[in-house]
């Protein structure tokens, strides 16, 4: 139905003639005269355009021009668009600090702050624009409890930069803070690196979790194909956000709504892509999230179970060098998308946004934007299902007497990784990095981070900052790590995270002690320790649950509210909303 044809002032669907119809509404359309809009624009479907631009960081800071595009694609597709802004937290540079506690916290005020937004302010849909790691699953969570009629918009990721004739990310530079502790980089080469690996704006290159975000949109169905890929700074990246501001007039016109779009299949379509392209292990925690917010059945071991059946078939940083701009280069995430598909390995009767299913919409990219078939694609880092890079998809759920509710591991090395060593242990971060920078690390190591979880941190940090010490160290093959934590998407190397129950409220990982030995075994997907049922029940009568680390504020809060990392850490679960 064309806009001509849609009398929007008449739709009783749409929220917005609570404050734009009838003469009782004179008042609230007084205020919105006040900001510029006519009767034009209150006879129109009001689109909220929800926008976490910030200086703090890259991700985020070209984000006024992306949402600007997404306006003036609304505009003149007809709708009524209204700006309005959200927090982000950049988790490169609050990485390895106590602020990486407000990293996860921010994905769920990113989900509060728009719904509550779209629901005061009578939002008949929405765009929701989104940079840095949390953006992303905070937005589409939003999208899916206001259940409005909504594009997703990402804004794109950097380009790489260079270092002595190689590409290199922001990666590199936490794994140089490895390499220069142990004097393999001086400090000039460091400070070279520090100046060279991240030349502008976008989110982290690689597949880490803000591509690994962007592409499981276009698996879902809440962003168009191909609409992952374009570098934040290309023209092409602003073309997709025009499309995104027209599209979502559209979706109010067909009354689309992300209930519409999301189903089992679709949460299964996005376990397949994550595994295949070897995506961030914090894919796992959100899509936990999303589906709790959906109502969808989605369990921690529904990942293994299709990560088993789906094989790896993109090598991208951080197991390998290429980054989302190569992938783009070749044709984006479609590509990957339709070899899945042409293998019987992805539900191609999916929905998707644009109101056709995820095979109709390859055709018509093919057909009407020249998506190259894969006989014209040459790139040594895409493969075949038929002769993928690994049989299996990159991430593996890890269960045992360690992790009764499981944990999360992303093979970037050996499928066959088997690890037997001593438990170091460690109270949080700090100490292990302490640890691994003052040289105490030793070949067979297990380091353990505990009370780090959703509740005992609070907040789950990251830890790439220790993870890529260790692998700077050169013991990216011969010490494995765990931790109740959470680990970037840039992690690389044995490092098992998400460990449930977590420590905090009396997970087998904080009954560990010092030299216990623990093995983690990648073929049979155990995480273990060699202490018999008895000696953990009696540690445990000996166990007291520790003080909560912030008394009041926000950490407070959220550290009462998460629930755990098996079921995605979410604070607010949602209803089903479908028939």
């Amino acid at each position: 139905m064309s806009s001509d044809e849609f009398d929007y002032g008449k739709d009783e669907r749409l929220p917005s003639r609570d404050v734009t119809q009838g003469a009782e509404k004179a008042p609230h359309r007084a205020m919105f005269r006040a900001m510029g809009f006519d009767d034009d624009d209150l006879s129109s479907p009001m689109i909220g355009v929800a926008n976490p631009a910030a200086d703090i960081t890259p991700c985020n800071v070209h984000l006024d021009d992306v949402a600007t595009s997404a306006i003036e694609g609304t505009d003149e597709a007809g709708g009524m668009p209204i700006e309005f802004g959200t927090i982000t937290i950049s988790d490169a540079i609050s990485m390895g600090t106590e602020g990486m506690k407000a990293s996860l916290i921010s994905r769920e005020l990113i989900a509060d702050s728009v719904e509550l937004v779209s629901f005061g302010e009578r939002m008949d849909g929405l765009v929701t624009v989104a940079g840095c790691d949390k953006n992303l699953p905070g937005m589409m969570m939003a999208a899916i409890r206001t259940d409005l009629p909504s594009v997703f918009l990402y804004g794109g990721s950097i380009m790489p930069g260079e270092h002595e004739g190689r590409d290199v990310t922001i990666v590199n530079v936490f794994e140089g803070v490895g390499s220069y502790g142990t004097g393999e980089m001086d400090a000039d080469e460091l400070d070279e690196l520090e100046r060279n690996a991240c030349p502008g704006a976008g989110s982290c290159g690689g597949m880490f979790t803000a591509n690994t975000m962007a592409s499981i949109s276009e698996a879902l169905g809440l962003a168009p194909l191909g609409s992952a890929s374009p570098p934040a700074e290309d023209h092409e990246r602003y073309a997709v956000a025009r499309r995104a501001g027209e599209l979502a007039v559209e979706v109010i016109e067909a009354d689309r709504r992300p209930s519409d779009i999301l189903t089992r299949e679709s949460f299964e379509n996005a376990i397949a892509l994550q595994t295949a392209v070897g995506g961030s292990t914090n894919g796992v925690l959100h899509l936990l999230a999303l589906a709790r917010e959906a109502g969808i059945d989605l369990e921690i071991e529904n990942f293994d179970d299709v990560s088993r059946r789906t094989p790896k078939i993109a090598d991208l940083a951080p197991g390998g060098s290429r980054v989302m701009n190569d992938l783009h280069e070749v044709g984006g995430v479609p590509v990957v998308i339709r070899r899945l598909l042409e293998a019987d390995r992805f539900h191609g009767d999916a929905m998707t946004v644009t109101g056709r299913t995820i095979a109709e919409e390859l055709a018509f990219l093919e057909d009407e934007h020249g998506l190259p078939v894969d006989d014209e694609i040459d790139a040594d880092f895409l493969y075949s299902v038929d002769e993928p890079k690994e049989e299996e998809g990159a991430i593996k759920i890890l269960t045992g007497n360690l992790a009764p509710d499981g944990a999360v591991l992303k093979v970037t090395g050996d499928d066959e990784f088997y690890h037997r060593g001593p438990a170091r242990i460690f109270e949080d971060e700090e100490a292990a990095m302490a640890y691994v920078q003052e040289g105490h690390i030793e070949s067979g190591d297990v380091i353990v981070i505990r009370n780090e979880g959703p509740k005992g941190g609070p907040g789950m940090r990251e830890m790439l900052g220790v993870t890529a010490a260790v692998v700077g160290a050169g013991h990216e093959d011969d010490v494995a790590l765990i931790t109740d934590g959470r680990f970037s998407g840039g992690t690389r190397g044995p490092m098992i995270g998400h460990v449930a129950p977590e420590a905090f409220v009396g997970g087998p990982i904080g009954l560990l002690e010092d030299g216990d030995e623990i093995t983690v075994d990648i073929p049979e997907r155990t995480l273990s320790v060699d202490v018999s049922d008895g000696e953990l029940e009696s540690r445990r009568e000996k166990w007291d649950q520790p003080e909560p680390a912030y008394e009041g504020g926000v950490l407070a809060k959220f550290g009462r509210d998460f629930a755990s990392a098996s079921d995605g850490a979410v604070t607010n679960p949602g209803v089903d909303r479908r028939d």
